[in-house]
């Protein structure tokens, strides 16, 4: 079975392009190698997948052809305990920075220049 089609069947991505485009950039590893939206998936590989939920290392426990429910998806693959530790501990290390807004774009709104005057002393 084709490793993007697993990766869309097991809900890592939304859709087999993004799946796909994934492992054209690299994003996806098989045994410590880069792996081509073609490469083979057999039950038992080993594979490291960055997405924007963090780094899975996973253990693929079985293939599907068809994108099922989230319950069913889950019983494809089973995420390895360090694996698991270190998505959770870099989850933690993101809450705790601190998060700045952007600046925004275009004028300061009235509220805003009031804040700003406010914040100047005038």
């Amino acid at each position: 079975m084709r490793i993007d089609k697993w990766l869309w069947a097991a809900r890592f991505f939304k859709t087999r392009s993004l799946a796909a485009r994934a492992c054209d950039l690299g994003r996806v590893e098989s045994a410590g190698q880069p792996a081509k939206p073609a490469r083979e998936v057999r039950a038992g590989d080993l594979l490291r997948i960055k997405t924007e939920g963090g780094v899975f290392e996973v253990d693929v426990v079985g293939l599907s052809e068809t994108r099922g429910p989230a319950p069913v998806a889950q019983t494809l693959y089973r995420e390895t305990e360090a694996g698991r530790a270190m998505r959770l501990k870099a989850a933690e290390e993101r809450k705790a920075t601190p998060h700045f807004d952007t600046a925004r774009q275009g004028w300061p709104t009235k509220r805003d220049r009031r804040r700003l005057g406010r914040l100047r002393g005038l």
